[in-house]
């Protein structure tokens, strides 16, 4: 970007390079700070907007979008809306963008419209949608996960009018509602909860089946073209099943008492897309406690999935070459009980970076306020922080977020008269864009 005012002819509006079709090049990347002889303001950046990189990939910012489920897909396949829903999020700021949960094969997804990377033909619509993310200076990855024992269920807003007209409770989706409710599996035979189906208890031979499609799973994330994978640990789907006492009662090498047994599977499946995914970042989801009532060890048996094993846990996925963890929650215990206030699951994410520094980690949880996010990553809490929701509501929460801590981020050119920023140009004494 110039600040000279010297343009000569011819006046260009310069395209994104090696891109199909026409979109203007952003000089600098949307979201990112106007360098301070533009904005003087921009001096000294808040740690929220400061650019972090990762296995030599480098992100704008700090504020990462979490996956969140559209059940939106056709047999597993994007569509236009996922094309313009992460679309419009990739124009307005963000600093990287965490596609949906991403099914390794059919039968787990947790409802039949959820995404998928089984086969080739997924990846087409998913390079679309990854080629306009670049195209606006954004990074964007995929969450791959297997849902568990919480598959073949219902959408939510299926879900509520079924419990409201027809069948109350049942969130299982049927054979005539396009669901596999006989084709469940998880580490032991124990529903989720009731109206969930029973699954069937995992063999070594399903075992070595699952890893071999996260593998071809990941392979396909090359060709999609993708910045960084996410493993989903967390939220009560297949590897967090296998790491909660409360999921997984087998008595092999695989689960029990033993945390050992009980790491055992999700860290062979990590340690095993680590291996394909060699260039670029690794993230991997977990869940940092069940919520379950009562302490998360008695005597020295292990009651629930508690801070305590994650940071166990953690030390193994550092020693596997993980590049951030996500810190997240709960999910595995139906009756979870815990209260939803600003930054509730923050803390969580402090102590994991607390026990291991050198360590990227993020941060989730009802974190709305730019001030806020801004101390998380000022105070060392966390080095990124994840938003779901609040990009709902507020797409443009990236931009909002700068002018909250005093500086200036940069508007898609397309977007740029809704900014109204006052920039200090060197030969006036400001310029308006």
């Amino acid at each position: 970007m110039s600040s000279s005012g010297d343009y000569k002819p011819p006046f260009l509006n310069e395209p994104v390079p090696d891109i199909d079709g026409f979109f203007p090049l952003n000089d600098p990347p949307i979201g990112s700070l106007y360098p301070s002889d533009v904005y003087s303001k921009n001096e000294n950046p808040p740690p929220l907007f400061e650019p972090i990189t990762l296995k030599d990939v480098t992100f704008k910012n700090r504020i990462f979008v979490s996956p969140m489920c559209m059940y939106s897909s056709d047999n597993g396949h994007a569509t236009d809306w996922h094309l313009v829903h992460i679309g419009a999020l990739a124009a307005r700021g963000v600093g990287a963008i965490c596609m949906e949960a991403t099914a390794v094969v059919p039968e787990g997804r947790i409802t039949p419209e959820d995404a998928g990377l089984w086969t080739d033909t997924q990846i087409p619509p998913l390079q679309r949608v990854v080629r306009f993310c670049h195209s606006q200076g954004t990074k964007v990855g995929v969450q791959l996960f297997h849902a568990g024992r919480k598959a073949s269920t219902l959408a939510p807003w299926v879900r509520m009018n079924e419990a409201k007209t027809r069948v109350a409770g049942r969130n299982v989706a049927l054979e005539d509602e396009k669901g596999w409710p006989e084709n469940v599996w998880g580490p032991s035979p124990i529903p989720f909860a009731e109206g969930y189906a029973t699954p069937k208890e995992i063999t070594e031979e399903h075992l070595d089946y699952l890893e071999k499609a996260w593998i071809a799973a990941a392979e396909r994330c090359k060709a999609v073209g993708y910045d960084f994978i996410e493993i989903h640990g967390a939220h009560g789907y297949l590897i967090h099943e296998f790491l909660s006492p409360i999921s997984n009662l087998r008595t092999d090498k695989w689960g029990g008492q033993s945390l050992e047994n009980r790491m055992r599977f999700p860290l062979r499946i990590i340690n095993a897309v680590r291996k394909v995914w060699t260039d670029k970042p690794l993230f991997v989801r977990i869940s940092a406690t069940d919520w379950a009532e009562g302490p998360e060890q008695v005597d020295g048996v292990w009651k629930s999935w508690g801070i305590e094993q994650s940071s166990i846990f953690t030390k193994e996925l550092v020693a596997l070459g993980i590049d951030l963890l996500d810190v997240s929650s709960g999910g595995n215990y139906a009756a979870q009980k815990f209260t939803l206030v600003e930054g509730y699951q923050v803390p969580f994410a402090a102590r994991l970076k607390k026990d291991y520094p050198n360590l990227a980690v993020g941060a989730v949880g009802l974190i709305t306020e730019p001030k806020y996010a801004n101390s998380v990553i000022k105070e060392g809490k966390a080095d990124v922080v994840l938003l779901a929701r609040e990009l709902i509501r507020k797409a443009d929460w990236p931009l909002w977020a700068a002018n909250e801590l005093g500086v200036a981020a940069k508007a898609a050119y397309q977007y740029e008269r809704a900014w109204h920023h006052m920039l200090r140009h060197p030969n006036t004494e400001k310029t308006k864009i």
